[in-house]
Order: C-alpha cells, then sequence, then structure tokens
C-alpha cells in the first residue's frame, strides 16, 4: 500500500512529518493542509517525542501549494475562504506545536514550502536548495502571520525585498538574511539533523517546552515577567526533570529525563 501524501514517520526521539508528493515536488495539495493538524496533534501527545522534524521526499521540501487545484479551490468567494483557513489552521498550529521542531530542507523551498518552514522553530538546509516567497507572482498576499514569521526571520528590509520581487534565492543568500539557520553540505543533511535530534533528546523536554513558550511570548512583544512566566519559572524547581538534572550532575553522569 503507498504511502501517504503526508505521513508522520518515527525516528529514535524524533517524529518526522513527511511531505510525500515527489512527482509535485512536493506541491501541497488541499488534501495534505487538512491533513497536518491531526498528524501535529499526533506527534504532540506522543510523550516519547522529543523533536518534530518536518521534511519532504524525493529531492525537495515543497514546491508550494498545488496550483492544479486553484481553479477548484478559489471556484468562489466562499470556497477561497475556506481553503486558505485550512492553510492558515495547519501552519499557526505547527508554529504554535509545543516541542521543539525543526525543518530539514533539501531542494525547492518555495512559497507554501516556505511557510512551513518559517512555522518551524529552525531551519537545517542543504546546499543548493532554493527559497522563495511567491505570492507576488501569483497576484496574491501573504497572510499577516506568515509576513510576521518571515519578518521574524530575515526584518523588515529584506521580507519586503523577498516578497515584492517573489525573486528564488540560493542557500547562502538565505543564510545570510536568517531565513535559514544551518546551510550543510548536499549529502550531508540527514547526519546533521541526526546529531541536532540526539542533542535535543539528551536535554530536558520540560526545559524545551518551557524555554520555547517564554520565547513566543518575548518575540509577541512581552517585555516583562508576569504572574504566568513567574510560575513557569518557579514550576521548574518542582519537576522531576530538575531533579533528575540537578542529581546527575552532582553524581557526574548523564541526566536520564523521563518523556512527558
Amino acid at each position: 500500500m503507498p504511502e501517504p501524501a503526508v505521513y508522520l514517520a518515527r525516528s529514535g526521539a524524533s517524529a518526522h512529518l513527511v511531505l510525500n508528493k515527489p512527482e509535485k515536488r512536493n506541491a501541497l495539495s488541499e488534501a495534505m493542509w487538512r491533513a497536518i493538524p491531526e498528524l501535529l496533534g499526533e506527534a504532540a501527545r506522543d510523550a516519547a517525542v522529543r523533536l518534530l522534524v518536518v521534511r519532504g521526499a524525493g529531492g525537495a521540501f515543497a514546491a508550494g501549494a498545488d496550483i492544479s487545484e486553484f481553479e477548484q479551490v478559489y471556484a468562489t468567494p466562499e470556497r477561497a475562504a475556506d481553503y486558505s483557513r485550512a492553510i492558515a489552521t495547519a501552519l499557526d498550529e505547527l508554529a504554535a506545536f509545543a516541542k521543539p521542531t525543526l525543518a530539514a530542507i533539501d531542494g525547492a523551498c518555495v512559497g507554501g514550502g516556505c511557510g512551513i518552514a518559517l512555522a518551524c522553530d529552525l531551519r537545517f538546509a542543504a546546499e543548493g536548495s532554493k527559497f522563495g516567497v511567491t505570492p507576488g507572482r501569483l497576484g496574491l498576499a501573504y497572510t499577516l502571520n506568515d509576513t510576521r514569521r518571515l519578518i521574524d526571520a530575515v526584518g523588515v528590509s529584506a521580507a519586503k525585498d523577498i516578497l515584492f520581487t517573489g525573486r528564488l534565492m540560493q542557500g547562502e543568500e538565505a543564510l545570510k538574511l536568517g531565513l535559514i539557520d544551518r546551510l550543510v553540505i548536499r549529502g550531508e543533511l540527514d547526519e546533521e539533523v541526526d546529531a541536532f535530534a540526539a542533542q535535543v533528546a539528551n536535554a530536558s523536554p520540560q526545559s524545551a517546552r518551557v524555554t520555547k513558550d517564554i520565547i513566543t511570548r518575548i518575540a509577541a512583544g512581552q517585555t516583562r515577567d508576569d504572574d504566568a512566566t513567574r510560575q513557569l519559572f518557579l514550576n521548574a524547581f518542582q519537576s522531576e526533570d530538575f531533579q533528575e538534572g540537578y542529581r546527575a550532575f552532582l553524581e557526574k553522569r548523564t541526566p536520564e529525563f523521563p518523556d512527558s
């Protein structure tokens, strides 16, 4: 039985969300967008998952939305609104995923594919990958949340450059702008991802969740502690992870943090 167009696979302490439509360079169909939130929920509920890796099959990350569906999904204003909500839900839920997320990019990362990558915490890319955010080429506009995530990564001026032109860029420029976090020799991306996944798996999952929560609050504009952030900090001292972490430090051994 063939694998679905998007699916979840386990590798050690990582869950891999795989975009699997290689005949279309993993261009995302409506059905794929609608399937993503359910798969994210599955990964979130699995306590053994420490890291979510998003990747594409067959030599591309994702070449954008499946344009062959556009006549159907944009047939009426109501249909267009429903389709747009499905995309926004998938991207927003990926961005809000409580555990660390990593986009492993090899090949085309364009349009909606770049949107998926930007919804991840980090982006590692193989040399030779190409990037672009292309609504301007189609007479469309980027949503506010998608634009905010792009600005968070590259800044206002670079976001204007990328969106006004819709141009494609190589990995070297994407790294310089901050669109990606690491540029890896082609053929070594899996090794780099696995090494990072091992480091995440060896650290406290509770610390990762709390840290991601606090960083998200700061990125959203919070500048001072409030009752919620103070409680996040204080709760850590009552956790199993802290008990294990400090005992391991005193005993000069590697901590074994529980799944949670």
